[in-house]
């Protein structure tokens, strides 16, 4: 009987320690797969954000580094972002008497996300701003933008002016305090009684003086009709344009205002005159489609062929009015389909220093003086 009860004591007490034990491993087996499976799901899809923000008052220099490494072994997809910003503010040190208003804002800001998969795709994005104004208070400071080099520039125009006027240091510096530097100045051949004085050698020497060109003009007629009359007038501006030591070469262009008369007889005889001469033939005028000038110049084409590839056409069509240098239209001269244009005056008669504003195509200059 004692030892019956024994042994059931001894039987419950292997049962009890054998429950034990396999809940402990039934529990412990659990734990690990259910870390695994978090570990899984993190290997899977990770996510990665740096912020960055550096504020630079006054400092001379700011230094920015940021390194982020990343290994993804489970071949998914890893985002990881970063912002970086970096504000700089500049010191601006001015020396003057003028108003001067400068401005300059500076900002990067850099982002990068790296996704893998079962390739690499990366992608790097950097925004630089920089704005800078300036003004000297006296309204002619420059910072139009015209679409225009003007000089010797990309886009091969030249600035200029022409003038009634006789040409001095004083007009000089009434042009270039008022509109520019001019690199072309129109002048006229001979004097013209009550509309132009004529060039002089002494003039034209102070022209050159300030490496501009001289654009010569001739305008001793009000009948722009005839082919003797063209010859005429050509032979005149010819003698007057040796008178002044002009180099061979040099075009002569032929003033033919919109209240003038004009045919293309007159346009075959002044081109006969002057390309058998030492000089280059060529035409002032108004040369919008709807003028009788361009008509005239369209029907000696059709005559003369060699009028068109010869002959250099100044045009005053489209009149936009007086500007600066600095203010000077894009280029777009009106005049007939193939001619050679040189040039477009595009202002007509400013109310100081007395000239018209013009640009000029820097691929035909080479027959200026």
């Amino acid at each position: 009987m004692n030892q019956g009860k024994y042994l059931g004591v001894f039987l419950a007490a292997g049962l009890l320690l054998l429950s034990l034990f396999s809940g402990l491993y039934i529990y412990k087996t659990g734990f690990l797969e259910g870390k695994e499976a978090i570990n899984t799901a993190q290997s899977m899809n990770g996510t990665n954000n740096i912020q960055n923000n550096i504020d630079n008052n006054g400092a001379d220099s700011a230094q920015n580094n940021v390194e982020n490494t990343i290994d993804n072994q489970g071949g998914e997809e890893v985002q990881n972002n970063i912002t970086n910003n970096i504000t700089n503010n500049v010191k601006v040190t001015v020396e003057g008497d003028g108003d001067v208003v400068n401005s300059v804002t500076n900002s990067i800001s850099n982002g990068v996300m790296n996704g893998t998969g079962n390739g690499n795709d990366s992608g790097n994005g950097n925004g630089n701003g920089n704005e800078n104004d300036s003004g000297n208070g006296n309204g002619n400071g420059s910072g139009g933008d015209n679409g225009n080099d003007n000089g010797d520039g990309e886009s091969g125009l030249a600035w200029g002016i022409d003038t009634a006027s006789a040409t001095n240091e004083e007009f000089n510096m009434c042009v270039r305090d008022n509109f520019g530097d001019p690199e072309v100045v129109g002048r006229y051949l001979g004097d013209k009684e009550g509309v132009s004085a004529g060039l002089t050698q002494e003039e034209a020497e102070l022209i050159k003086s300030n490496n501009d060109e001289i654009l010569l003009i001739h305008n001793r007629f009000s009948d722009a009709t005839g082919f003797e009359n063209g010859v005429q007038e050509g032979e005149e501006a010819i003698s007057l344009a040796r008178e002044l030591g002009a180099p061979e070469g040099t075009a002569i262009f032929a003033d033919i205002e919109p209240t003038y008369p004009v045919n293309s007889d007159f346009i075959r005889g002044w081109y006969d005159a002057l390309s058998s001469s030492a000089y280059v033939p060529g035409i002032y005028g108004i040369f919008s489609s709807e003028r009788e000038l361009s008509a005239s110049y369209n029907q000696a084409v059709s005559q003369n062929s060699n009028i068109q590839e010869d002959t250099y056409l100044w045009t005053a069509a489209p009149n936009v009015g007086i500007t600066t240098e600095a203010n000077a239209p894009e280029y777009q001269p009106a005049a007939p389909e193939g001619a050679l244009v040189i040039g477009w005056q595009y202002g007509l008669d400013a109310q100081e220093c007395n000239i018209d504003t013009n640009l000029f195509d820097n691929q035909y200059t080479d027959v200026l003086w």
